[in-house]
């Protein structure tokens, strides 16, 4: 599977992100989960240029936090 970029595939999907205005983001860490052509599930992550294992690890935990804190979002 090679990289690419998935900016337009995210808007696609509606992925949205509850940021302020003069927010100004540094780093990504994106879960995606796709269906084969075989009817495969597969899990792929993405993340941005200059976020390392140990960023990507905080991401992750603090992603499991608000979960658990707040619940998964609903529709």
């Amino acid at each position: 599977m090679a990289d690419q970029k998935i900016g337009q595939l995210l808007d696609n999907l509606g992925v949205t992100a509850d940021l302020e205005a003069d927010d100004m983001p540094t780093d990504a860490l994106v879960l995606i989960k796709a269906v084969q052509p075989d009817g495969g599930v597969a899990i792929s992550i993405g993340k941005s240029e200059t976020l390392d294992w140990v960023g990507q690890l905080g991401l992750l935990h603090g992603a499991l936090t608000l979960i658990s804190d707040n619940g998964v979002e609903g529709p």
